[in-house]
């Protein structure tokens, strides 16, 4: 919408107010609010998510192997350690950017859930599709090749769909504005 003609003739700005009158963040959107979100910000999002998920991943292959469980507890307990180490690394710089515990738990939920689950279905998918990837065992090549593969995989998945996601002013974009 443009400005009316009479408007135009004040000051150095032209009548036009800047961002920050409008109540704008500097980067031209507000968590909730439809953006552009370029290919960085997803892939950013989408690392950060890839790196709780993988601390949690390995974390919970490790204890599986270790205690002698079965394929589907293993699954069970390295996708719940994922998505807690997951929340976990947006919980920690929100915490110490003042927010509270409440708020906190809530900005994480709504910033990293859709976001955990397509990494967690893909990168599980892809370990239960490489035959013997999940027997292999910690010690082989074959379990860790397969769960690089299987991380990257979820990250190339993952990113489009974060870019959708903060493009509509939600996942990551509701905590862009406590990062500093």
């Amino acid at each position: 919408m443009s400005e009316p003609a009479h408007h135009t003739s004040h000051g150095d700005h032209g009548g036009h107010r800047s961002h920050r009158d409008h109540g704008h963040h500097e980067h031209g959107h507000q968590a909730g609010h439809p953006s552009k979100a370029s290919w960085r910000t997803a892939a950013s999002a989408t690392l950060h998510c890839l790196t709780g998920c993988a601390i949690g991943e390995v974390l919970g292959l490790v204890i599986g192997t270790a205690l002698g469980w079965s394929t589907a507890p293993t699954i069970v307990l390295a996708v719940a350690l994922a998505f807690f180490f997951g929340y976990l690394l947006t919980l920690l710089p929100l915490r110490r950017a003042g927010v509270d515990w409440g708020t906190a738990i809530r900005l994480a939920l709504a910033a990293d859930t859709v976001s955990i689950i397509v990494m967690e279905i893909i990168d599980n998918g892809v370990m239960l599709a490489i035959p013997g990837a999940m027997d292999a065992g910690l010690a082989t090549p074959l379990f860790w090749g397969a769960l690089a593969l299987a991380l990257l995989v979820a990250f190339l998945v993952t990113t489009p769909v974060n870019k959708w996601i903060i493009g509509r002013g939600r996942g990551h974009a509701v905590v862009h504005a406590y990062h500093h």
